[in-house]
């Protein structure tokens, strides 16, 4: 910045580069250098009013945008710098949103008679944005055309629908297209859950020996009884099963080895990333995109501010020539030309409206290694960068071979089944390994035998179980979803899924996402009177309409059109036909008049329980974050360490906290759970339960910052036998474990647990 106005000074002018982040701005900004001044337009400038519809109906749908408050200094700082500029080339991302945002730039800038291009890239690096500005492009209008369409009947339907909301409903509601049908999605699958019968069935699990021949037991699963898939229903059918095996005579019957080949994946796009570092990591989806964001727009390196991954927001798997280049050469150097295919791989997306020129999520250079930026990174971008640069590499790598045994033993018309998969040759998974990669070698490994052989039942296992209900959506799944249906688009993922959170629609708990009864209720008026806004095939068809505009130049006018007129007859017919609904909350009365607790929404969007009696009863209780009824205050044994008062235990918008109820004092703090651990590294301190600022739950030293002891699992107290480093708890899938906490230590024992019921 102050190169450029030593430029300005000596009345040699610069060109303007405007972007949307000061971090972007700062990226471009050393690569470019001195004659060209860089400025962040924080986003939109332009939008439609917060206060008012916007949207002029009677003139063909008009859009009405004002300068947002909070831009009008940004606005001015743009005007300034575009007065003095020689060319402004206007450099938002390259998607709808992006080129929105240029147009409305460009719209600003008009008055300044200056030359304005648009140019795009997918990557900040040098090369990248140098080629950018040596071809620049006009604005893409049918990308501002598609957009403007988005958010007009986003504006319509949330403007005119949100009204009704508060009246049949709760003041402060609102609802949107996709985020209606998000609600919609989770609402179904709970009662899905709430409605699902368990249905008992059995499972015979036995251990096999060799009447001649090798020593190890052969663990097999009934598989077909007469040659056909089974299910035992009950312990009576079950019984005879084991019945029959113990009388028959077991005999090796078939031995079959076959060697396939397991493809890799193809790179990350924005639902699969979510998807992925929601799974490994437990990230939220907006999480995820705020650190990949950070490594799109560029962080300070070994080699000076770069960027890291191309832009993370597609749905394209297409890899650029150089990329491919770059990468068959660094496999080839790094494992050797056997982990190279013949040629180079490609995935094709498939599914309607994929965005062709846009990439896959990569690495802007195969060799910026994870390793080479540990000290540059902090351990969240370094754990998201790694899972994008391991499965790019994968990605071009060759297949790998797994070799499959099974040995089937017939006894009498019972058939059981061993299996056991074997990897040959790794391949990409050298790298990059998915869920189902790591099943393959699971097990232990067959004995010798051969057809014909003999065998000893040594072991019978009849196990009862029960079906299970279909899941709760998690972020990751609902994700998942929504692509499938088509619904939505890489840039609005992660914000509907914030936003059914945000409004009290949805709750996230243990990672799986419930409606609320408030969502419950919302969605089941909207179902009945709004069909369509709320139908999966509707919301895709209409974003198939959106992608039309941007591709062929479709008039964006029409499809809002075709979507508010119905929607305003199904509006007006809802407002004489839609009854108020009141949503009681059971088992709570009111602890003054005795009538039903209601749910009921502040004019700040807060929940809260009011009295079905208002206005003669103004009762009311607050609300948990989790839509619990707030615990009342009690005391607490904790004294205050101000005045020497025994503190109560109040709850307040952020959760349970210390309160001195003496009145001259009124001293307050936050209550600290302690572990009965000591810290291992200062040894002065208990160890306590902490928040992260992302809301996980972690373990440290009360001693922080002198001391900066911290674990992510809770200790237990026990030291571990073979590094006396503190042993903490672990919940796995497999069941509940003490393991060390450290990390070069590998012991761990499963603990007796109590099983959860279905």
């Amino acid at each position: 910045m102050e190169e450029s106005g030593e430029q300005e000074s000596k009345g040699r002018g610069v060109n303007l580069v405007i972007v949307e982040s000061p971090a972007k701005a700062n990226t471009i900004r050393k690569i470019l250098g001195s004659s060209f001044q860089v400025k962040a337009s924080v986003g939109h400038i332009r939008d439609l009013p917060k206060k008012k519809l916007g949207v002029t109906i009677e003139d063909n749908f008009a859009p009405v945008y004002e300068i947002m408050e909070d831009k009008a200094d940004v606005a001015e700082d743009l005007q300034t710098a575009a007065a003095k500029a020689k060319v402004i080339y206007l450099a938002a991302d390259p998607d709808r949103e992006g080129e929105a945002i240029a147009w409305h730039i460009a719209q600003l800038l008009q008055g300044c008679n200056k030359e304005i291009k648009r140019i795009e890239f997918h990557e900040i690096t040098k090369s990248a944005i140098q080629e950018a500005i040596k071809h620049p492009r006009e604005i893409d209008y049918h990308r501002v055309d598609a957009q403007q369409a988005r958010r007009v009947l986003d504006r319509l339907v949330g403007y005119k629908l949100s009204p009704l909301l508060w009246k049949k409903v709760n003041k402060g509601l609102s609802a949107g297209r996709v985020q209606s049908v998000a609600v919609r999605i989770i609402c179904e699958r709970e009662e899905e859950v709430q409605q699902f019968i368990p249905e008992e069935y059995w499972t015979i699990h036995c251990d096999f020996k060799a009447q001649k021949g090798p020593e190890g037991l052969l663990k097999a699963d009934l598989f077909k009884i007469n040659g056909e898939k089974f299910r035992l229903p009950n312990e009576e059918e079950s019984a005879k099963i084991v019945a029959a095996l113990e009388k028959a005579t077991p005999q090796i019957s078939a031995v079959n080895e076959r060697t396939s080949k397991r493809n890799p994946v193809a790179p990350f796009i924005t639902s699969t990333l979510q998807r992925e570092a929601s799974n490994r990591f437990g990230y939220p989806v907006k999480k995820t995109m705020q650190i990949a964001q950070k490594l799109y727009e560029g962080l300070e390196t070994a080699e000076g501010h770069e960027g890291l991954i191309t832009y993370m927001r597609t749905d394209s798997t297409r890899i650029a020539e150089e990329a491919q280049e770059e990468a068959k050469t660094y496999i080839v150097e790094r494992f050797g030309k056997g982990y190279y295919p013949e040629t180079p791989r490609t995935y094709e997306k498939k599914g309607k409206n994929v965005q062709g020129a846009h990439e896959a999520i990569r690495p802007t250079s195969i060799y910026r290694t994870p390793e080479s930026l540990e000290k540059n990174l902090t351990s969240e971008q370094l754990k998201v960068y790694r899972l994008i640069w391991d499965r790019f590499i994968a990605s071009q790598m060759e297949s790998a071979q797994v070799k499959t045994k099974t040995i089937d033993i017939q006894a009498e018309n019972l058939t059981l089944r061993a299996s056991h998969s074997k990897i040959m040759f790794p391949g990409y998974m050298i790298i990059y390994r998915t869920e189902e990669d790591d099943a393959e070698e699971e097990g232990a490994s067959l004995p010798d035998l051969n057809k014909g052989d003999l065998m000893v039942l040594k072991k019978v296992e009849p196990k009862q179980h029960f079906t299970e209900p279909p899941p709760r959506f998690t972020e990751a799944s609902l994700v998942k979803t929504l692509e499938e249906l088509g619904i939505g688009r890489p840039s609005t993922y992660a914000p509907t899924i914030s936003t059914v959170q945000d409004r009290g629609y949805v709750l996230k708990q243990e990672k799986v996402l419930i409606p609320t009864e408030l969502g419950k209720a919302v969605n089941k008026l909207l179902v009945e009177h709004f069909a369509d806004i709320v139908d999966f095939q509707f919301t895709a068809d209409l974003e198939s309409k959106l992608d039309l505009i941007e591709e062929s130049g479709s008039v964006w006018q029409s499809v809002v059109g075709e979507f508010y007129f119905p929607f305003k007859e199904e509006l007006e017919k809802a407002e004489k036909e839609m009854d108020k609904v009141t949503i009681l909350f059971e088992g709570e009365n009111c602890s003054e008049c005795g009538l039903p607790m209601q749910l009921k929404t502040s004019r700040w969007g807060s929940q809260f329980l009011g009295c079905t009696g208002y206005p003669e009863c103004k009762s009311t209780k607050p609300l948990t974050k989790d839509q619990k009824v707030a615990p009342e205050t009690r005391p607490s044994e904790e004294v205050c360490e101000a005045c020497g008062t025994q503190m109560n235990i109040k709850y307040g918008r952020f959760g349970e906290y210390l309160a001195c109820p003496n009145e001259s004092c009124k001293a307050t703090r936050k209550i600290v759970i302690k572990t009965g651990v000591n810290c291992p590294k200062c040894n002065k301190h208990e160890l306590v339960q902490r928040k992260s600022r992302y809301g996980k739950i972690f373990y440290g030293c009360p001693g922080y910052p002198e001391c900066v002891f911290a674990l992510w699992n809770k200790p237990t107290g026990g030291k571990c036998p073979d590094c006396e480093s503190l042993l903490v708890e672990k919940n796995l899938k497999k069941g509940n474990f003490e393991a060390c906490s450290s990390k070069e230590c590998k012991y761990i024992r499963e603990i007796e647990s109590t099983p959860a019921s279905v």
